[in-house]
């Protein structure tokens, strides 16, 4: 039987390099990073581990680096 790890990670990490024009490199000062993941919990089917994702992410912010909760066959 698959068993389906939920974690979190973020998708930016701060950036605030700037170029000849004094002008930040990446939008924001935000660039495209995955995160190291923090495991959160386990389910045992799939439909369970998109619940709790779902769960999850509408019940915490983001944030400025866009933490989110995925899940992976375990």
């Amino acid at each position: 039987m698959k068993k389906f790890k939920i974690f979190t990670r973020t998708f930016w990490k701060e950036n605030s390099k700037k170029n000849e024009f004094n002008e930040l490199i990446w939008t924001g000062g935000l660039e495209p990073c995955l995160g190291k993941k923090n495991t959160i919990g386990y389910a045992k089917n799939e439909e369970e581990a998109r619940k709790i994702c779902k769960d999850y992410n509408e019940s915490h912010n983001p944030g400025r680096l866009s933490r989110k909760a995925e899940y992976t066959t375990n």
